[in-house]
């Protein structure tokens, strides 16, 4: 399905220091190595006025708001972006420089926060960034119909919130080399519900042009 460009954002995922760095807490192997890759498109979308949306993960200490299958783990000790922590923080090249500081109660109350003119956080307390959060009604009242998926990583969470957001009827983008652990199989996928795949070239091309 043809984007939208005048009508689109980013969607970064999950990239947050304990998953994203080498010395974090619950790195997830290749997500360091997209980090510049998220950054050039981020910066796309600064350049044409277009929103960048930061989705977050926050693990409370007692794994009470967390994933099924991690509670046990966390509850025996596995910290992992802990609310306040360094650990839980928007790794810092994806930001831009004149972002301002969130606080991750806010977060957790369901609150989507101004970062800087074009950038925004939200918490999600599941794999899809859909999931009893407020982004949906917050893309509709901004106007966007059109996404870009990027960050950490492919199996779980952008997987979840692009197929998440393809039953919502929003027209989807993905750059391949802008998403940790993806394979060609989930590629293929990706594009049997309609997800177009491009490059950096094109995409810098597209957001240009303005469709």
């Amino acid at each position: 399905m043809e984007m939208n460009w005048n009508r689109s954002a980013l969607m970064i995922i999950d990239m947050q220091n304990d998953f994203a760095k080498t010395g974090g807490k619950a790195y997830i192997n290749g997500t360091e190595e997209v980090i510049k890759n998220i950054q050039i498109i981020a910066d796309l979308f600064r350049i044409n006025q277009l929103p960048v949306i930061h989705i977050v993960r926050l693990y409370l200490e007692d794994g009470s708001n967390a994933d099924l299958c991690r509670k046990e783990v966390i509850r025996q000790g596995k910290a992992m972006v802990i609310p306040d922590s360094s650990g839980a923080k928007i790794v810092q090249e994806l930001l831009p420089k004149n972002a301002e500081m969130y606080e991750d109660k806010k977060l957790l109350t369901g609150n989507i926060l101004q970062l800087a003119p074009f950038d925004f956080v939200a918490y999600k307390p599941r794999w899809g960034a859909f999931y009893k959060t407020n982004l949906e009604a917050w893309l509709k009242n901004s106007k966007i119909n059109s996404l870009v998926i990027t960050g950490c990583n492919f199996p779980n969470c952008p997987r979840t919130t692009i197929f998440e957001a393809s039953e919502r009827d929003y027209r989807l983008a993905i750059v391949p080399e802008a998403i940790s652990q993806i394979y060609p199989k989930g590629i293929d996928e990706l594009k049997g519900i309609g997800v177009n795949v491009l490059e950096h070239s094109v995409l810098k091309k597209e957001l240009e042009n303005g469709k």
